[in-house]
């Protein structure tokens, strides 16, 4: 198998443009000041975009997802993020065991 260079080239220069953005957005941010409001708004994006990206496969695959995704929600209440996706992984271990 033979690699084509304007191929390898295409995919470094993103590799670089996209490691440049993420720099640069990182850069910016730690020279401005927030207001509160929007310190807190940024801080629930991640767990937004989490929810964006689950929500239709937990809801469109089965009853036993459903459920575990609505573990996962009121586990997301109490516990921090990683605790609530090792929460939500292990019922939809167990739903999909019970429920086949």
């Amino acid at each position: 198998m033979t690699v084509d260079p304007f191929t390898l080239l295409a995919i470094l220069g993103m590799a670089v443009v996209t490691y440049l953005t993420r720099l640069s957005g990182l850069f910016l941010m730690s020279r401005i000041t927030l207001p509160r409001r929007l310190a807190t708004a940024l801080d629930a994006v991640p767990a937004a975009v989490l929810m964006a990206v689950i929500t239709p496969a937990a809801l469109a695959t089965g009853p036993a997802e459903t459920l575990a995704a609505a573990v996962a929600a009121i586990a997301a209440l109490r516990l921090p993020m990683l605790a609530v996706v090792a929460v939500g992984v292990a019922a939809a271990a167990l739903f999909r065991a019970i429920l086949g």
